[in-house]
């Protein structure tokens, strides 16, 4: 079970006010804030909706690319021991570094989508 929405490859959380009684969250992934809120969960996947399609005609108003939160690319700090091994076990099998690290990542996912 997922705590999070999911509306055009954009994620938004779910979050609980206790004083103002509502639920709420923000968009993640992207340098603009984009947040929205509700009484009730139909509600809140609602304004979460129309938050994004409001920020994707705004930005196509504008004239500009609208952020994708998820480009593909993330940058991993690892020890230069850890990156000499990982770096020669590529080599010697004819594989490149990007290419070890997905194929790494792909086989422990454990049924992530």
């Amino acid at each position: 079970m997922s705590g999070l929405l999911s509306y055009k490859n954009y994620n938004g959380t779910v979050e609980y006010s206790k004083e103002d009684k509502c639920l709420y969250g923000k968009v993640l992934g992207v340098k603009s804030l984009l947040s929205y809120e509700g009484q009730s969960v139909q509600e809140l996947e609602e304004n979460f909706e129309h938050s994004i399609d409001e920020y994707l005609q705004e930005c196509m108003e504008r004239g500009v690319e609208p952020e994708q939160a998820y480009k593909g690319t993330f940058n991993v700090r690892i020890s230069p021991e850890l990156h000499r091994s990982i770096a020669m076990y590529a080599i010697e099998h004819e594989k490149t570094l990007n290419a070890l690290v997905e194929e790494a990542i792909r086989n422990m996912r454990c049924g992530l989508a």
